[in-house]
This record gives structure tokens, sequence and C-alpha cells, in this order.
């Protein structure tokens, strides 16, 4: 039987068009799930931001604060109700009728100037000597770096029998171990102030001297390479290049010089107590707060006073090298 086409049609149209597929609704994307804290890690995280955060409040703010308010104030310190408001009369006192505190003041500002002039910068020059890959340079860094190992009061105590007029090394070395003509260094109110500062080097300059080396270590050695290149010697390349790179070094370097100047105390209080020229403003709150003629109010006011001294500069320094990188 012969198939007979058909008229008009296309043999392809009459092929069975596929069902069409219905379009189906975009999905929506899926939310990231938020991971939320469990009542585990929110006790963890108190613990780990609250433990911190309330022993420099027990330690630091409560008795800063306590010694602004007391600074106000009259107080003997054995009874609460003893406790009167003054005014600014503490403040006056010791501005205007308190014997040590303007020796005081001179001898801060000489022991900032001391440490800042000759301690640090002797604590830079062993740093850049050391870092010259001298023979036995570990042994050199081990020797300067004891002395930052030492408590305040050991340093203290191991300089005053080397000062001792009486077996001390120094005078032995001078041939005046005692005798009549000993040096005493420590009861001579005209030298002991510059005998307590160079015990202090003793140990600042060490401290120094690790915080330049690691400062040096860390600068990146194409920039000598290109100061040596544009014909730079070596003390150029390091004062135009070097130095200037070791900034965040030097930030830390300024406000511990500051410090260290300003919270002296240890060495002239195991010297004689901060007196007999040796008077410094934190051994004449120790005074005051501390014996049988504790004046509290008085004291306070020293330490704020002693506070607000040791901010100014530091404030002043950080926001003056931090403004200057901001705008830059």
């Amino acid at each position: 039987m012969t198939d007979v086409p058909t008229l008009g049609v296309p043999a392809s149209t009459t092929e069975a068009a596929p069902p069409a597929v219905a379009a189906q609704p975009a999905r929506p994307r899926r939310r990231r799930r938020v991971h939320r804290l469990t009542r585990r890690d929110k006790m963890v995280l108190t613990l780990m931001v609250g433990i911190p955060v309330l022993i420099e409040a027990i330690l630091v703010w409560i008795p800063t604060i306590l010694s602004i308010l007391l600074s106000f104030t009259k107080w003997n310190g054995i009874e609460l109700s003893n406790i009167r408001a003054a005014g600014l009369d503490n403040y006056r006192f010791i501005v205007q009728d308190y014997p040590p505190f303007w020796p005081a003041v001179r001898h801060n500002i000489l022991w900032l100037l001391f440490l800042g002039l000759i301690a640090t910068p002797l604590g830079l020059l062993i740093a850049v000597l050391l870092d010259q890959r001298l023979r036995g340079s570990k042994i050199y860094q081990t020797v300067f770096f004891i002395p930052v190992m030492l408590s305040l009061v050991l340093v203290g105590v191991i300089w005053e029998l080397m000062y001792s007029p009486e077996g001390g090394f120094i005078n032995g070395v001078l041939g005046r171990s005692g005798q009549s003509n000993a040096i005493d260094f420590i009861g001579n109110p005209n030298i002991n102030i510059w005998a307590a500062m160079v015990a202090a080097t003793w140990k600042h300059v060490g401290y120094i001297m690790i915080l330049y080396l690691a400062g040096l270590k860390g600068v990146d050695p194409s920039l000598r390479e290109a100061a040596a290149i544009d014909g730079a010697n070596e003390k150029q390349t390091f004062f135009r290049v070097v130095f200037p790179a070791m900034r965040p070094i030097n930030i830390i370097v300024v406000v511990i010089t500051i410090i260290e100047s300003l919270r002296a105390f240890d060495i002239v209080w195991v010297f004689n107590h901060g007196r007999n020229g040796l008077e410094l403003i934190s051994a004449l709150v120790v005074q005051n707060l501390v014996g049988e003629g504790q004046v509290i109010g008085v004291g306070s006011a020293l330490a704020v006073i002693l506070l607000v001294v040791s901010l100014i500069p530091i404030v002043t320094y950080l926001s003056r090298t931090f403004g200057k990188e901001n705008r830059s």
C-alpha cells in the first residue's frame, strides 16, 4: 500500500511538538546564618574582658579618682569621720609653703634631661655598635641587659655599696676608701643627685639598647642600599634614613624616658629616703602618705601634680606625632 502525502502541509509539521516546560519561579537566595554567641561564649568573653578591666579599675582608676578627691580634703588617714573639705588649700600649701617641693621639681626636670640627653643617646650608640655584627656581640648584649632584669631597689642597693666611703668600689679605685678624704657620694647634697642619676642610667641604657636593637633589625635593608647608591655615607644613612624609619621605636623610647624620669623613686629612697639633696616628687608623695606624720591631703595633692606633670608631655608628644602622621 502506497503512502499518500498530505497536500499543503510539510511532513515535518506532522510530528508531535514537545510539551512546553513551565517557567519555574527563581529561588530566593539563602541568607547566611548568623552565628549567635552561645551562653558559654558569652561567659568566656565576659571573664576575658571583665577580669582585666576589674583589676585595672581596682589598681589604677579607683585609686586615681580617690587621690584626686582626697587632694581637696584634710584627713589624718585614720577615721573617715575626720575627713574635712579643704578646697585648694593643699595645693596652695605645696606651692607656697612646702620647702621641698620646688627642689623636687628641679630634680625631676634634671633627671629627665639627664636620661633624655645622656642615657638614651648612650643606649642608642651601644645598639648601633652592636648591630655592626661585632665579634662577641651576644656577650656584650647580655652584659648590658643584665641591669634591666634587676629591680630598681636592687640597683640602688648595689650602687649604695659602690658609693660607700668605707670599702666602696669607687673610693677603693681612687685610693680613698676608709680615709678622711673619701668621697661621700650619697651624703653630700651637692653630688648625690648626680650619683643617683648615674645609677639610674646603668639600668636605663640597657633597656634603650634592647629597644633600638630590635628597631635596627626591623629596618628594611633596601633602604640602606638605596642610600648607598645615592652616595650617602654611614652617618647620613643613619640619621636621614635609618633613624626616621624607626619612628615607632622612637615614640616608645620618648614615652618610656619621660615616665622613668618622673616616677623615679626607688633609688633615692634606698639612698636616703629622698632627703638631703635627693628630693623628688614621688618621694614627697610617699613621705606624706606613709609614716607617723602622714598628711593624706597633701600627699594626694602631690600625687595629682605628678600625674598631671607626667601626662602633659606624653599626651602633647603623642598627639603631635600621630597628628602629623594622619595629615600625611
